[in-house]
């Protein structure tokens, strides 16, 4: 069994920065792709992030290249979301989930292990 627990998400001003964590308990972490999603009130849950196994391949959704950034530790079983630039439509509850496989990309399917979230919230 995989457990994944965020953490970091909170209210920042637009235009700030957060880094949301996710630490990983078992040995399969560092076999798998890792992903972001993020759901906002009545919207649905969305791709954010996602990076290979061994951390050399990124993708971004649009809305956020160039602002965040997705990094992992695999000796530390723990990824990085950093979160620059914040826009008040940021704002939504972050999830992570391990990769079905050393890669993946933007659907949910890929992922078969899911954290329960961490909210954050952009004022404007």
């Amino acid at each position: 069994q995989v457990q994944l627990v965020e953490s970091g998400g909170g209210l920042v001003q637009a235009g700030g920065s957060l880094r949301l964590s996710c630490a990983a308990s078992g040995r399969t972490f560092s076999s798998s792709a890792m992903g972001w999603f993020r759901q906002a009130p009545g919207k649905e849950r969305e791709f954010v992030a996602a990076i290979s196994r061994s951390g050399g391949t990124t993708y971004y959704a649009d809305s956020v290249k160039g602002r965040f950034t997705l990094s992992r530790d695999n000796a530390k079983n723990t990824g990085y979301l950093q979160m620059n630039s914040l826009k008040p439509e940021d704002t939504a509850v972050y999830y992570c989930a391990r990769g079905r496989s050393v890669i993946e990309g933007a659907s949910p399917s890929g992922y078969d292990y899911w954290g329960q979230g961490t909210q954050v919230t952009v004022s404007s």
